[in-house]
């Protein structure tokens, strides 16, 4: 479990499962997200929140879609510095991932 600072004063939090940020990478929901001035306000949010609408619409079985929104997504506290947080999270976290499968190799 990861927690993330949802507000500048670190008074918020928001905690994001392993499963959760799978979610973010298996719609990849963050790819092309943010605009090429790098800013990530509140349109920010509401556009990947569009996002996410619109692929729970479209699936038919969307539960971790659905954890993700209710966990993350649609907390409270998630305004447009939590998704900051999350995306740099989410970066590590990928980067992570990416890193420890170096090292396997398919025979």
């Amino acid at each position: 479990m990861y927690k993330i600072q949802a507000n500048k004063s670190g008074t918020r939090s928001i905690e994001v499962s392993e499963e959760n940020l799978q979610t973010i990478d298996k719609y990849s929901l963050l790819n092309d997200l943010v605009e090429s001035n790098g800013i990530i306000d509140d349109e920010t949010l509401a556009k990947l929140r569009g996002n996410i609408r619109s692929f729970i619409f479209s699936n038919d079985d969307c539960k971790d879609l659905l954890d993700l929104c209710y966990n993350v997504i649609y907390n409270d506290n998630m305004k447009a510095y939590g998704l900051k947080e999350l995306i740099m999270l989410y970066l590590d976290w990928n980067g992570n991932k990416d890193n420890n499968n170096e090292g396997v190799q398919a025979d």
